[in-house]
Order: structure tokens, then sequence, then C-alpha cells
């Protein structure tokens, strides 16, 4: 057999046996997050104590809830209800309102006037050149808590959700521990089913990751972390600008201390955001995280997305190609097939924060893989993103 026909098979088979062990390998990583979850959370962390009694800090650590906003005074009222609704004594909420010409500050007074331990921050002014990094800088700057836990306006926490959260802290050697963000569903069709399943598959991908010792990335808008873990990598301002700053912070507390990483998986965590209007602003948004994961400031997150953007879209861009070269079906098979085993694990975990819309995630597993090619291409192009009307460099 000549060698160019060995080299060939090899390649081809070799392909859809790494792309499916990688994701084999995910799966165990996602067990092993569930496992964690599981038995961290099973216990109450910060019982009430009675009235007079004193309970120290690391009964109830001090938390400072950070939430950056940006003219969402048409979006934050599910935030300021939800959050106005949590049970934990020792909870301070820092808005960071960045240069708003809408009712936000209004809103934000009146949740002020209402609730303690509110501190807002009014920015006249942001450089850049993450708007939206230099915001959560100035809110960590005023913060008092020994935890600091994230989310953003147009996001609504479930009941309970920051004790929740610092359960799931309640070993020291932690420095950051990641929740789920699932999308509302928004409306009939397709373009709405989609972002709900694009929002969980991605967190799947993320836990499985981060089961692995390899996490890079992150929804800040579900996200608690230690104090002392940000002092190790230098504190926030130590972060290289990124177009996905949650990732970059991950990334650094992995690679730059010796603080563990981790991702829930519990029913009682998960935040809520709304999801786009359009494709145009889906396509914003995800080109943003597609991006910051590809052209990371961190090596590791780097190599182990770009590997797994860009053997995706060999897979699907193979496609077109196998009516004239049919033997290049392990391609897009492996990929298809990886596909099935995350649909099915993300329903098996997140399924109850889903729409409960059965045989009709057959076709998101199949338009996924046609999606993320799309936005690798569109990322290596050089496409710009925009985060609320303000340009976001690579």
């Amino acid at each position: 057999m000549p060698i160019s026909i060995v080299l060939y098979n090899m390649f081809r088979f070799g392909f859809a046996l790494v792309f499916v062990g990688l994701h084999c390998a995910l799966m165990v990583g996602l067990f092993r997050e569930w496992r964690w979850d599981r038995q961290t959370a099973g216990e109450d962390y910060a019982p009430p104590h009675r009235p007079g009694e004193n309970a120290g800090p690391a009964e109830n650590p001090k938390v400072s809830v950070i939430i950056p906003l940006r003219n969402e005074a048409r979006r934050m009222a599910g935030l300021l209800e939800s959050l106005a609704g949590q049970d934990y004594p020792l909870a301070e909420f820092v808005f960071i309102d960045d240069r708003s010409f809408d009712g936000t500050a209004g809103l934000l007074r009146g949740f002020a006037e209402q609730q303690q331990g509110v501190i807002i921050i009014t920015l006249k002014e942001n450089p850049g050149p993450n708007h939206k990094q230099y915001a959560l800088n100035r809110g960590i700057e005023a913060a008092a808590g020994s935890l600091l836990l994230f989310t953003d306006a147009d996001c609504e926490v479930p009941p309970g959700w920051i004790r929740a959260m610092i359960r799931r802290m309640r070993d020291s050697r932690i420095g950051v521990t990641i929740g789920p963000v699932f999308k509302k569903y928004g409306g009939k069709g397709f373009f709405h089913l989609y972002q709900c399943f694009d929002h969980a598959v991605r967190y799947m991908y993320l836990v499985g990751s981060t089961g692995l010792g390899a996490a890079g990335g992150g929804f800040g808008n579900n996200l608690i972390l230690n104090r002392d873990a940000l002092y190790a990598i230098g504190g926030y301002g130590a972060i290289p600008p990124s177009p996905t700053e949650d990732a970059a912070l991950i990334s650094r507390i992995r690679s730059h201390s010796n603080y563990a990483v981790h991702s829930a998986c519990g029913r009682d965590v998960p935040v809520m955001t709304q999801g786009e209007s359009s494709w145009k602003d889906l396509v914003n948004q995800t080109l943003r995280w597609n991006i910051g994961g590809l052209f990371s400031p961190d090596k590791s997150t780097r190599l182990n997305f770009g590997f797994l953007m860009v053997t995706i879209s060999m897979g699907m861009l193979a496609i077109p190609l196998i009516p004239f070269i049919p033997s290049l079906w392990p391609l897009p098979g492996a990929v298809f097939f990886a596909m099935t085993l995350n649909t099915i694990a993300t329903l098996a975990l997140f399924g109850p924060s889903l729409p409960k819309k059965g045989a009709a995630y057959g076709l998101q597993l199949i338009f996924t893989p046609m999606y993320f090619t799309f936005l690798t291409i569109l990322s290596f192009f050089g496409v710009k993103i925009n985060w609320k009307g303000s340009q976001v460099s690579s």
C-alpha cells in the first residue's frame, strides 16, 4: 500500500479517534465535577445563627455581590427583585453604573432605599479597553467581602443563591466556583430554543474541562471568587485585557496560583438570563466568547479551545467534499457522534432548566457544530465585536 494512502488513513481515522476520545474524557470530567458538587453542596454551610450570637467569618463569610450595568433600566427589574429575596445576612450589593443615560440610576437608588448594604458606583468615564473589565475592577476595589459573587443586570438568581454559592467555597483551597447560566425560553421557534441549548452545551463543555483540571472559561454572571485567590494572582488589575474577562480571570487563577477551580452542577444555583432578540445580537455575543477563547492570554486555554473549534470546523468543512471524496466521512461522523454524546449529557444533567422540547433537540445537535464553525471562521478573519455599544478588542 502506498505510503500516501497509509498517511491518509491515519489522518482520517486518527482524527475520529482523537476527537471522540477527547469527548469521552470530557464526560469523565463532567462526572467528577457532578460528584464534587453533590458532596460539597449536600449540607448547609451557613445556617442562621441566634440573635446576638457572633458568627465568625468561617461560618458566615462576608460576601459582596458585584453587578456592572450600562443602560439596563428595561432589563434589570427581575434581578433587583431576585436579589431582594435573598436570605443571606452578611451580603452587600455593589452596583457599578457605567455611564448609563437611561433610568438605571433611579432604579438603583430605589433599590438602595429598600435594602441594606447597597453600594452604588457611578462612572462618568471609562478608559477601557474592555469597559466591563474596567467597571468590574472598580467594583472589586470598593467591595468589602472575603468572597466576591458576580452576576449581570439581565439575570435573575434563584432563592437562596448567595447561600448556595457560598457552600461551594467552604474549602479555603478553592479559588473560584463557576455556576450554570441558562437562557430563558423567549418564544416559539428554532432561534429561541437554540439559544437555550447553546448556553447549556457550552456549560457542559466548561464543567467537563474543569473536571479535567483544564478550566479556561466560565460565565461571569454566575461566579464566586475567593479574594485571597485574587491576591495570589496580583489582583484583578493583573488580568490582561480580554473580550472575555471572566475566562481570563479563571485561566489566571488556574495557571498562576495554587487555588482550585470548580463548576457547580446543582439545581440550587442556576442563574437565568434573557435571550438575545435577533440573530445579529446572538452572533455578536457568541463571537465575543469564541474570540476570547481562541485568542485568550492564557496559552493553555488558547490551545485547548483552539483545538476543539478547529477540529469541529474541519469536520464540518469536510461535508461538502464528501460527494467527491467519500472516504472523508470519519471527520463529520466523529463530530456528530461527539455532539450526540454531548446532547445526551447536557439534557441529563441540566434538562430541568431547559425547555421541554423532546425530539426538537435533534436539530440542535446538527446545527451546533455548524454554528461553531461559522463563529470560528469569523474569529480568524478578525471580525470586530461590541459590548453595550462599545467595541471590544481581542
